[in-house]
């Protein structure tokens, strides 16, 4: 799609292509407010804009239109609408053993526990054992850092996903 056809939609269908990119309702209405776009750069310096200035309950109801990584079953069945971009994005785990995918659903189980909602990891050209050992690594945070950290994530996986639209 070209930007002046993204610019073109109605605002619910539009609504419905950049729920795709972030499940977040207030990064949603303020990037919908913010339209028409000028440019591609400038949507994305918008929604990084947007992205900031958010909660912590808006980056956890992000977060919540994952699947987790390596979760292949709930890929399929619970978000289908991304499905096509998050297997994609999660390609690495596609190929992973036995070991390493339930290493990542232990890992995934332990992070949940600890901070209350999944691990969130841009994917993209990660292979599963190096998300696994970013799983790892970060478990050891705080959790105002892990926050941050998980927040950046979404925000890389979000301009990930806007630059999908102009494909």
């Amino acid at each position: 799609m070209k930007l002046q056809q993204l610019n073109a939609l109605s605002e619910k269908a539009l609504a419905c292509e950049l729920f795709k990119c972030c499940g977040s309702q207030n990064w949603l209405a303020g990037v919908l407010a913010c339209r028409p776009y000028l440019t591609e750069e400038s949507l994305y310096k918008l929604s990084d804009t947007i992205w900031g200035g958010l909660s912590k309950a808006d980056y956890l109801e992000a977060f919540a239109q994952h699947p987790q990584i390596g979760n292949l079953e709930t890929l399929k069945e619970k978000f289908a609408n991304t499905a096509d971009w998050a297997s994609d994005e999660q390609q690495g785990a596609n190929q992973a053993s036995t070991e390493v995918l339930q290493a990542l659903h232990h890992g995934n189980q332990a992070y949940l526990q600890k901070f209350g909602y999944i691990f969130i990891v841009c994917a993209s050209g990660k292979s599963a054992k190096q998300m696994l050992e970013l799983l790892e690594q970060r478990l050891t945070n705080k959790p105002q850092t892990e926050l941050t950290i998980a927040a950046a994530e979404q925000n890389k996986i979000t301009k990930l996903r806007l630059k999908k639209l102009f494909l």
